[in-house]
């Protein structure tokens, strides 16, 4: 395999990796109401970055699962629409906290093991 194509089956994993992550990385940031833009600046500043063309149709999918609520805010010029964890939301989000630590730790071993 030439370096050309090292680079791209590299960037493919790595996007596949990324996206195992999205979802967990969007329910952190909703404890509080967010609009989409917000949560991409958010999820930015803090090293994970996603196209609004991923995140829209991701948050659209979480409301109708019944993990998100959301409502619009029209008191301002520019209509939002916030989003926000559900009840069911934040139960579903503590157990995944849950099963990412576990998932870390086995790959942390995992990893060091091979060292």
């Amino acid at each position: 395999m030439n370096e050309e194509n090292i680079k791209l089956v590299y960037n493919n994993l790595l996007q596949e990796l990324r996206r195992g992550n999205i979802i967990l990385s969007v329910l952190s940031q909703l404890t509080e109401p967010q609009y989409g833009y917000s949560l991409v600046v958010l999820l930015e500043e803090k090293g994970i970055s996603i196209e609004p063309g991923t995140l829209y149709p991701l948050l659209r999918r979480l409301e109708k699962q019944e993990i998100l609520e959301s409502n619009w805010d029209t008191d301002t010029s520019k209509p939002r629409k916030y989003y926000r964890l559900s009840e069911n939301g934040k139960l579903i989000y503590k157990d995944l906290c849950v099963e990412w630590f576990k998932m870390v730790d086995s790959m942390d071993q995992i990893l060091k093991d091979k060292e």
